[in-house]
């Protein structure tokens, strides 16, 4: 893992170690930066070597971004235990279960969550998730689960779990595999670019970036006929009944439907389109009928301390930015 990249994957950690309330099972968890950046330091590279395994110890709080098998074992009770899992934009996480040691009856518990959960909210949001809510839980004591292995259906999944014998613990594999149509992704980086595609699917796509941010979009194709003489509309009431198009979201949490609609375009175009936003997380959402091929390109990357002020000083919303 490059320095670089462990920087960038720090100020994400930081930043949803800043979303207070990261659900019940937390609650009692300090997190720290220091704790944090420990996390990091545990990362490491992979080896070229295909026969190598990354191993570790799971942390009751934790962080995965690498592929490898975890470990969990404890002298202590752990009663509120979460980890993170994120692979790349175009990757999905597959979890394996193997030597799994909890006493159900006693109140221990070990949950699989297809997204993320933080601060009461979750990513992807029910209406864009593929799966009913019930569905993307995956309970061990429930199931006793005959599927070993557990993918889910965007680069980010996580597990809660709680145990309170000394003597209890449970071994998990990650893989990362290829998605060839990502949908539903929240970055590891500050800036970059993507390209979402809707091929023939009535579904929702967002692209989830936590920072305040620029984002451009550099072409957007609807599978109707355009105008690049459409202009980028703020807060429509319009875009909603068209079937397709692309809306740019802000706030402070991770749901995009609790997000503020910043602006929406109903029409292909060929770029650029720009817009800044102040919140704590910017989402790219692309909304398909199913009816077309829907593509949308775009760069995003963070803004300086100078942005930031002159946002707030034209502020239009409570919460956050926008310009």
């Amino acid at each position: 893992m490059s320095v670089n990249f462990r920087v960038q994957l720090y100020c994400l950690l930081l930043m949803l170690s800043a979303l207070k309330g990261e659900g019940r099972y937390l609650q009692e968890n300090e997190v720290t930066a220091e704790g944090l950046f420990s996390l990091l330091n545990s990362e490491v590279k992979r080896e070229s070597s295909t026969d190598f395994i990354y191993r570790r110890p799971l942390r009751c709080l934790d962080m995965l971004s690498v592929e490898g098998q975890f470990i969990f074992s404890t002298d202590r009770p752990q009663l509120n235990c979460a980890a993170y899992f994120i692979a790349e934009p175009g990757e999905v996480i597959s979890v394996e279960f193997s030597a799994v040691d909890i006493d159900c009856r006693r109140g221990d518990f070990l949950k699989v969550f297809d997204g993320w959960f933080l601060k009461g909210e979750k990513f992807p949001s029910n209406e864009d998730h593929p799966l009913p809510l019930p569905e993307r839980y995956v309970d061990y004591c429930d199931t006793g689960m005959p599927r070993r292995v557990v993918r889910s259906s965007q680069n980010v999944a996580m597990i809660f779990f709680r145990v309170h014998s000394p003597e209890s613990g449970f071994t998990i594999t990650v893989r990362k595999l290829i998605n060839p149509f990502p949908c539903n992704i929240i970055s590891q980086t500050r800036e970059g670019s993507f390209t979402m595609v809707i091929p023939h699917q009535r579904t929702n796509c967002s692209f989830s970036i936590i920072y305040p941010v620029e984002i451009q979009i550099e072409e957007l194709s609807l599978g109707r006929l355009g105008s690049n003489d459409a202009p980028v509309k703020r807060s429509v009431p319009g875009c909603g009944g068209t079937g397709d198009f692309v809306e740019l979201l802000g706030g402070n949490g991770v749901d995009t439907a609790k997000m503020f609609p910043v602006a929406d375009i109903c029409y292909s175009l060929k770029g650029p389109a720009q817009l800044k936003v102040g919140c704590d997380n910017a989402v790219m959402r692309l909304v398909s009928s199913g009816k077309f091929i829907n593509r949308v390109t775009f760069q995003y990357r963070p803004l300086d301390h100078h942005e930031l002020q002159k946002l707030k000083g034209n502020d239009v919303e409570d919460f956050c930015f926008i310009e």
